[in-house]
C-alpha cells in the first residue's frame, strides 16, 4: 500500500473570450463541485464523471491510502486571475508540505490553463510541485482531450493520461488509466521513456470529434500500438510487458483559441523501450499529417442552417440539429449571442428551440412574472460580443424551472446542476422558443430541456450552445446536424484569431497559412 495525494485544478482558457476567471468561479457549483478541500473531496466527487472520481475509485480498489489536497474547476473563459491561479496552486502546494510521507502524486488537470502570469498554467504547477516532492516521486495526471500539450508539462510529470473520447465520455475512465499508471510505476520503479512530438498545424474543435473521421481512426491506430504492444511481451521474460516496448500513449488535438507559444496538437509516447516509443511517436505523428486535409467540414451562415433545417424537416419526424459552434459557453463562450436565434424568427421557424441561452437577467424576470405572463425585457446578448444586442419578441413565459436537476446522458449523468432559475419562452409571432439559463451551461445534456417541458426527440429543429460534446446524448434522435457559423467568442477557424505569442511555423488550420 503506498501514500498517494490525489487533487485538481481545471480550467480550460480561451484568451480571446471577454470573460476571466475568477476565485469566485472556482469555488462555486455548477454540473460539477465547487471548490473542496481535505478529506471531504472523497465523498464530494463519487459518481461523476470526472477524471478524479475514475482515479478516487481505482486507488481504492488497489488498497492505497489518499492524501486529499483540493479539487476546482471554472467554466472556460478568458484568462485565470492571477490571484484565482495562485490561491488555488497554494493550497495544493501547501497541503503536499504538510501531508507527511507520500509516495505519489495524483493530479486531475485540464492542460489547457493560461493565467495572467503564466502561457502554461499546468507547466508551472507541475514545476512547483516537481521541485516540491523531488525527482524520487511520481507525478501522474489526467488531460482533457483539448490540453495544449507543452514541453515543461512532459518534463515535471512523470506521465500524463489523456481523455480519447470527443464528446468527452470518457473522462472518469480516464482518471482510473492513471491511477492505473501510477500504480505501475510505484510497483516497478523503472522511469518511463518519453517520445514527445508537437503537429505543426492548428485543428478547429468542430472538426476534432472522435465520433467521425480522421480523429476515430487516429486513435484507432493508438489503440492498436497500444495493445500490440501488450500482445508482444505475453509469454516474456518475468514482468511480461512490464520489460517490453510500449507503456502508453497520450494525444491532444489542442485548443486553437489560446495564444501561447505551445498551442496547437501534440503526443507523448511512453514505453521502457526508447526505440519503441520513437518509433510509435513518429507513426502516430505521420498519421496525423497524411490526414490533415480531413480535418476540415462545412459552416452554414445562420440563415443557411435555418432555410436548410426547415427543409429537412419537412420531411422527417427527427429533430434537426444546429450547432451554434462559436457560441459554445464549453471553449469560451458566453452563451448568450443571438445570431442564430434572430435567423431561427426571421425565418419563422415554428416550433423551433434554441439552448441554453444564458440571461440571468431575463429568467429572474421570467421567474418574477410568472407561467403565462409576457415578459417585457429582451433576451441574450447581454455581455454584448461582437455589438449584438437582446432579442425583442413576444416573449410568453411558458414554463420555469428552478435549475436543479440531474444528468443523465453520457457525458454528464447523475451530475447534479444547480445553474439557476431557467425558463422557457415562446416568441408568440414567430413560434421560436428559447431556454434560458442564469449559469453558463454548454447544451450537452436532453435533462436541461427536459427541466423546461421540452422533450428534445419531438422538436423539430433544435438550436444548440455547443461545438461538439452535444452529440454524445443527441446524436442519437437527429435527423441531421448542421453546424452554424454565428458569431461567438470560440472562433472556429484559429486563422481569425490575432494571435501575438504563438510559435512561428505552425499552419493556422488544416491545409492553411503559416504562421509568421
Amino acid at each position: 500500500m503506498a501514500r498517494i495525494a490525489v487533487g485538481g485544478f481545471q480550467h480550460e482558457t480561451n484568451t480571446f473570450a471577454p470573460q476571466r476567471a475568477t476565485w469566485a468561479d472556482f469555488e462555486r457549483a455548477d454540473a460539477w463541485p465547487g471548490f473542496i478541500r481535505g478529506p471531504e473531496l472523497i465523498d464530494a466527487v463519487e459518481g461523476f464523471n470526472i477524471p478524479i472520481a475514475g482515479a478516487v475509485k481505482t486507488l481504492q480498489e488497489l488498497g492505497h491510502e489518499l492524501a486529499p489536497l483540493c479539487w476546482c474547476s471554472a467554466p472556460p473563459s478568458s484568462y485565470v486571475e492571477r490571484g484565482a491561479y495562485e490561491k488555488v496552486a497554494g493550497v495544493i502546494l501547501e497541503d503536499l508540505a504538510a501531508g507527511g510521507r507520500l509516495d505519489g502524486v495524483y493530479l486531475d488537470l485540464h492542460g489547457a490553463m493560461v493565467s495572467e502570469h503564466y502561457e502554461d498554467g499546468e507547466g508551472e504547477l507541475l514545476r512547483r510541485i516537481r521541485a516540491l516532492v523531488g525527482d524520487g516521486i511520481p507525478i501522474v495526471t489526467s488531460l482533457d482531450y483539448h490540453t495544449n500539450l507543452t514541453p515543461e508539462m512532459v518534463r515535471h510529470a512523470s506521465a500524463m493520461v489523456g481523455y480519447r473520447t470527443y464528446p468527452h465520455i470518457d473522462m472518469a475512465a480516464t482518471g482510473s488509466r492513471a491511477a492505473q499508471l501510477l500504480d505501475r510505476l510505484l510497483k516497478d520503479r523503472r522511469p518511463l521513456y518519453k517520445a514527445y512530438r508537437q503537429i505543426d498545424f492548428l485543428i478547429p474543435l468542430v472538426w476534432q470529434c472522435t465520433m467521425a473521421e480522421p480523429a476515430h481512426g487516429i486513435f484507432a491506430l493508438i489503440d492498436e500500438i497500444e495493445q500490440g504492444s501488450q500482445r508482444s511481451g505475453r509469454g516474456a521474460s518475468p514482468g511480461g510487458s512490464h520489460n517490453h516496448g510500449i507503456v502508453s500513449i497520450t494525444h491532444t488535438p489542442g485548443f486553437p483559441p489560446a495564444d501561447i507559444a505551445q498551442c496547437g496538437p501534440a503526443l507523448v509516447v511512453y514505453g521502457l523501450d526508447r526505440d519503441a516509443a520513437e518509433a510509435a511517436a513518429d507513426r502516430i505523428a505521420a498519421a496525423i499529417h497524411e490526414r490533415e486535409a480531413g480535418f476540415a467540414g462545412k459552416l452554414y451562415t445562420p440563415d443557411e442552417a435555418v432555410i436548410e433545417a426547415m427543409r429537412i424537416s419537412e420531411r422527417t419526424t427527427k429533430p434537426v440539429l444546429l450547432a451554434d459552434v462559436q457560441d459554445n459557453p464549453g471553449a469560451g463562450g458566453t452563451s448568450d449571442t443571438v445570431g442564430l436565434l434572430r435567423a431561427l424568427i426571421a425565418h419563422r421557424a415554428k416550433d423551433a428551440v434554441i439552448g441554453m441561452i444564458v440571461d440571468p437577467e431575463a429568467a429572474e424576470a421570467a421567474t418574477a412574472a410568472g407561467e403565462g405572463a409576457l415578459l417585457d425585457c429582451g433576451v441574450g446578448a447581454k455581455v454584448g460580443y461582437a455589438g449584438e444586442t437582446p432579442v425583442e419578441a413576444q416573449w410568453r413565459v411558458v414554463r420555469l424551472g428552478d435549475g436543479r436537476f440531474t444528468g443523465t446522458g453520457p457525458m454528464y449523468g447523475g451530475a447534479k446542476f444547480r445553474i439557476g432559475p431557467m425558463a422557457l419562452l415562446t416568441d408568440e409571432e414567430s413560434g421560436v422558443s428559447a431556454v434560458l439559463a442564469a449559469k453558463r451551461i454548454q447544451a450537452v445534456d436532453q435533462a436541461m430541456f427536459r427541466h423546461v417541458g421540452i422533450e428534445p426527440a419531438e422538436v423539430p429543429i433544435l438550436g444548440l450552445k455547443s461545438t461538439v460534446h452535444f452529440r454524445a446524448h443527441f446524436q442519437p434522435i437527429a435527423e441531421a446536424i448542421l453546424c452554424v457559423n454565428s458569431p461567438g467568442a470560440h472562433v472556429s477557424d484559429p486563422a481569425e484569431l490575432p494571435y501575438r505569442h504563438l510559435r512561428p511555423g505552425i499552419r493556422l488550420h488544416p491545409m492553411g497559412p503559416t504562421k509568421q
